[in-house]
């Protein structure tokens, strides 16, 4: 019951959903690379909430040196996997976007990290 109630708390915190669904990551074959995670800028994204409550857009922004426009594609991608929720409030006048990693998104991540790590152990042991 309670693994339900997560995966209904992250979409309620899901922004930017059209008719009420959820964009889910692609099925993968068992074994094979995740591909959404695999790519430089949303593996940063991923791993810095990976380690932090949550983050602003501000503060993703400088810790991964990159545009507006970069991180907002890329976290959009991470948001319609469900790896990422997004809220929007203001401070005062100005508003301000946060970001946190979902069970989904800390699963997939965890996958992921074993992956490369079985991919580094088979290729030192060669």
């Amino acid at each position: 019951m309670a693994k339900n109630n997560a995966a209904r708390d992250d979409a309620r915190t899901h922004e930017g959903v059209r008719g009420g669904a959820l964009k889910r990551a692609p099925a993968r074959k068992p074994g094979e690379l995740d591909r959404l995670i695999h790519e430089r800028l949303r593996l940063g994204i991923v791993s810095a909430l990976a380690v932090n409550d949550s983050l602003s857009f501000s503060d993703l922004k400088k810790l991964m040196q990159t545009t507006d426009g970069n991180l907002s594609v890329h976290a959009r991608k991470l948001e319609e996997a469900d790896y990422i929720a997004c809220t929007k409030s203001f401070e005062g006048r100005m508003p301000k976007t946060k970001y946190r990693l979902t069970a989904i998104g800390r699963r997939a991540l965890e996958r992921y990290l074993d992956h490369m790590e079985a991919l580094i152990r088979a290729t030192r042991d060669r």
